[in-house]
């Protein structure tokens, strides 16, 4: 017999897949450490306009972020100070568990591998 356990696991799902691309990860510890502008991070993470912005986006939309405006910038800052714990939890586990995530095989990177391990 099969236990469906999705539904009450669904809003769990959506933040660890918002959590699960590089590029957004990045920028949350970046504002974790305080508010930026989609310039601030653009240089700081090398990365286009369009990419941050996109991201961006996508972490409002999800609710993890958020932005004022002063003049016409608008700084960027977390929502919420639990993902702090959050990402400082992740890093716990991770620490614990050596290379193991790292090394998994479907969501890991292999050691010789240029490419990022990101699966869709």
């Amino acid at each position: 017999m099969a236990i469906d356990c999705t539904p009450g696991l669904t809003p769990a799902v959506a933040l660890f897949r918002s959590l699960g691309d590089p590029t957004r990860l990045a920028i949350l510890r970046r504002i974790a450490s305080g508010e930026a502008r989609v310039v601030d991070l653009t240089g700081e993470l090398g990365l286009a306009q369009s990419t941050v912005s996109k991201h961006l986006a996508c972490l409002r939309d999800c609710g993890l972020v958020d932005y004022r405006v002063e003049g016409r910038q608008s700084f960027y800052a977390l929502t919420r100070p639990e993902l702090l714990d959050l990402l400082r939890s992740a890093e716990l586990v991770l620490a614990a568990t050596g290379e193991a995530v790292a090394l998994c095989p479907v969501y890991g990177e292999p050691a010789d591998s240029t490419t990022s391990g990101v699966h869709a």
